[in-house]
């Protein structure tokens, strides 16, 4: 029986990022890791849900060089009520960027860094023009946060 959660959190406004959200899932539930997966929206994430987590993977757009306002609102929400309880907590990010994706990925930095929270990898950022690929790129990064949560490497 599961006894790890996984929380991720996708801004998901297109069908685009809809297969994101979705990859990302699915990623995280591979039948050979047994956690549990919680896939939200920011707007429906609530504190408690990131304080139940052991673990958060976010999705976000990057809009006007930014992170998602909704992305923005969900720390506005969550950010000093999870400070203390999740230090440490394992963290991983995916941005959806149709320019460079550089200002989101430093806003997203400065913020888990200050609730201290442990990055398993640099953030995936999917530049440009639509790609297929980055489905599987995001599936991929949601499989190695799950698995590494289940062994008991983050």
């Amino acid at each position: 029986m599961a006894s790890k959660t996984l929380l991720i959190v996708a801004h998901a406004p297109s069908p685009n990022t809809k297969k994101l959200a979705q990859a990302a899932y699915d990623g995280a539930n591979h039948p050979d890791i047994d956690i549990n997966v919680i896939l939200k929206s920011p707007q429906d994430t609530q504190p408690q849900d990131v304080l139940s987590a052991d673990a958060l993977l976010l999705g976000t757009t990057e809009n006007l060089a930014y992170m998602a306002g909704l992305t923005k609102d969900f720390f506005d929400r969550c950010y000093y009520p999870v400070l203390e309880g999740k230090q440490g907590m394992p963290f991983a990010l995916y941005i959806r960027a149709g320019q460079d994706g550089t200002g989101t990925h430093r806003a997203m930095q400065t913020i888990t860094t200050g609730l201290r929270w442990s990055w398993i990898q640099d953030a995936l950022i999917l530049k440009g023009d639509w790609q297929e690929e980055f489905a599987s790129q995001v599936e991929e990064l949601a499989m190695t946060l799950a698995a590494g949560l289940e062994a008991g490497i983050y």
